[in-house]
């Protein structure tokens, strides 16, 4: 396997909790096994580093800064097992009523990139924006690892295809989703034929991390650039690790030229 064409990348699927010293304990467990089994990159969910369902006030009493306890672990985990790490952060926002609900990329000397989730999850009976202070709009966020760009977004992103062609137009090659996807009627169907379709309509992977049941639909999944699932976690917690490829994407890219034949931007509302 190149070092510059193929990258292993595990997606862990567990269940964060309100005690930020578990979620980090677990986080370590999980990264030790992933790592062991040949990972490069490991994503963990959104919340990763403290989640209370329904939310309230207790998120902005426990939101950290982007120097904080949490990115400070994740950053030596890396450093330990010479791994990328992708995990959702409940940040300190502009004020002490709301967080920002944040993914961060770490490796062992630091930060790679920062992503605030843009889309709100004001749907299905909840109201997200009650707690959380939405990211800036049309902001593509991406890292480097491997000779691959990957590309952040969070969760209910996945339902605005526009969030993923910002990421497309930024040249990523994979669009990682940490993501807490509500359990309800089809919304696991949702979950899993949006994750093929952005993978389908833009050429590119996909590694997504969600929570497992009850809260979460679980299916944690890495899916080539024709919308095949390489790669998954069922309802329980677990890890799922594959391979994503150069090789596959300009395979694919050249047999079903997509992206270069579109004719509409993504402007920002």
């Amino acid at each position: 396997m190149s070092e510059r064409s193929a990258v292993p990348v595990a997606v862990c699927q567990f269940a964060p909790s309100a005690s930020r010293a578990d979620n980090l304990e677990r986080i370590a467990e999980l990264t030790a096994e992933a790592a062991g089994r040949g990972a490069r990159l490991i994503v963990f969910p959104e919340y990763a580093s403290y989640f209370v369902d329904p939310m309230d006030a207790s998120l902005a009493v426990n939101a950290e800064t982007l120097d904080g306890d949490f990115v400070t672990t994740l950053t030596a985990l890396a450093g330990e097992y010479g791994v990328v790490i992708v995990a959702g952060l409940v940040e300190r926002a502009s004020d002490d009523h709301r967080v920002r609900n944040a993914v961060v990329a770490v490796r062992g000397d630091g930060l790679l990139a920062v992503y605030r989730k843009q889309h709100l999850y004001d749907a299905f009976g909840q109201a997200e924006s009650e707690w959380v202070e939405a990211g800036d709009v049309g902001t593509a966020v991406t890292f480097e690892l491997g000779g691959l760009r990957f590309g952040l977004m969070t969760c209910y992103d996945l339902r605005f295809p526009e969030v993923a062609r910002t990421l497309m137009d930024a040249d990523a090659d994979v669009l990682v989703v940490p993501a807490e996807w509500v359990r309800g009627p089809l919304k696991e169907h949702h979950w899993t034929t949006l994750l093929a379709a952005r993978a389908i309509e833009n050429t590119a992977y996909v590694v997504a991390a969600d929570h497992p049941a009850p809260t979460g639909v679980g299916h944690s999944q890495i899916i080539d650039p024709q919308g095949v699932v390489l790669a998954g976690v069922g309802v329980a917690e677990g890890i799922a690790i594959s391979v994503v490829e150069r090789d596959v994407i300009e395979r694919v890219r050249s047999t079903n030229p997509s992206l270069r034949v579109r004719r509409y931007a993504v402007v920002p509302r």
